[in-house]
């Protein structure tokens, strides 16, 4: 057929959570870092992540991440993360499916029983140790960037929900944290489409009544509700189940890695865990990432930070080729409120 666009696609989702890795059909964006280039991409260049996400190619649970070269000397290879509404600077899932499909794909050399990596995100490098065997990888572990508190204890006023005490942290995006037992939730499936109007309303009142930013990056705004249950220890293991609704309105299928990094940072600044610390993070479907808290260090501007790691799994789910006819009326895609909660632009 005639195609006026042919996009290589490896699908993939990390404990739940779709993070589909595009490895052909597509030049590198314009940059001198992987920063620049997803600023370019966002800035001149959006349709591209909306052929990929919107429908009829995807589909509000989609992430699609574009593997770049890498710009830093010291990274292995770069990735953007597009995700419904915005481009994350970092995100664990997804750099674990990217991990995946890069080693099982042979686009970087596999070793075994553990490969060494580093990638570079726009929000910074990130080291990743693959366990692997039999050509396949079994587990990532990866460093994130540092995270931090930015907020605690604060107060919201939240339309319909009253006043609320929150914090926020940063793990790779800034995340406003809330109790999820005060509404009675226990973080699970059924209560999916309660948790994401709740965490949206929580969302654009955190925003409009707090104040954030990064000494490094250009983010000033809260991008996700995190909801948490209180750590318990499960068979000698602490434990905490949390979730996170991503705009338009979906919950992370995965325990969410960055979501579990500023988490962390909160319990650290609280003196609530210290640097060895580990926490076994559970997901709205149960499945697992192992948080441990491996050193501090100190941003900029002079906040004390933490460096985390997230380790999970990744599985590949099908290679395909998306195009776009000549005929399509619709080459960017649409999106309805009846499964992306609101429609987009």
């Amino acid at each position: 057929m005639k195609a006026n666009r042919v996009i290589t696609v490896v699908g993939a989702h990390a404990e739940g959570e779709v993070g589909r890795v595009v490895t052909g059909g597509v030049l590198p964006p314009p940059g001198d870092t992987v920063f620049e280039q997803q600023q370019w991409l966002e800035h001149n260049n959006d349709d591209f992540r909306k052929f990929l996400i919107y429908e009829p190619r995807g589909g509000a649970f989609v992430h699609t991440n574009l593997v770049v070269p890498a710009k830093s000397p010291e990274a292995d290879a770069g990735f953007i993360i597009m995700e419904p509404t915005d481009y994350p600077h970092m995100s664990g899932s997804n750099c674990i499916c990217v991990t995946t499909v890069l080693l099982e794909t042979g686009m970087l050399q596999m070793r075994e029983p553990e490969t060494h990596l580093t990638l570079e995100t726009p929000g910074g490098l990130v080291p990743v140790t693959a366990t692997c065997a039999d050509g396949r990888v079994k587990r990532i572990t990866l460093t994130n960037v540092p995270c931090f508190a930015a907020v605690l204890d604060a107060e919201i006023e939240v339309p319909d929900l009253g006043r609320l005490k929150v914090d926020v942290g940063y793990g790779g995006a800034f995340f406003v944290i809330v109790d999820a037992t005060q509404f009675g939730f226990a973080i699970s499936a059924p209560e999916a489409r309660q948790l994401v109007e709740t965490g949206e309303k929580i969302k654009k009142a955190a925003n409009e009544q707090l104040s954030v930013s990064h000494p490094e990056l250009p983010l000033t705004e809260i991008a996700f509700t995190e909801f948490i249950c209180p750590v318990t220890e499960i068979d000698g293991e602490l434990t905490g189940r949390n979730t996170v609704v991503i705009s338009p309105g979906k919950l992370d299928r995965s325990p969410c890695g960055t979501g579990t990094c500023a988490r962390l940072a909160v319990m650290y600044a609280r003196g609530e865990m210290k640097v060895g610390g580990k926490l076994v993070s559970r997901s709205v479907i149960d499945t697992r990432f192992d948080a441990r808290i491996e050193a501090e260090t100190t941003m900029p501007d002079g906040r004390t930070a933490i460096l985390p790691s997230i380790a999970g799994r990744a599985w590949i789910t099908g290679y395909h080729n998306y195009v776009l006819d000549p005929e399509d009326p619709f080459p960017h895609g649409y999106t309805l409120s009846d499964t992306w909660y609101r429609a987009l632009d």
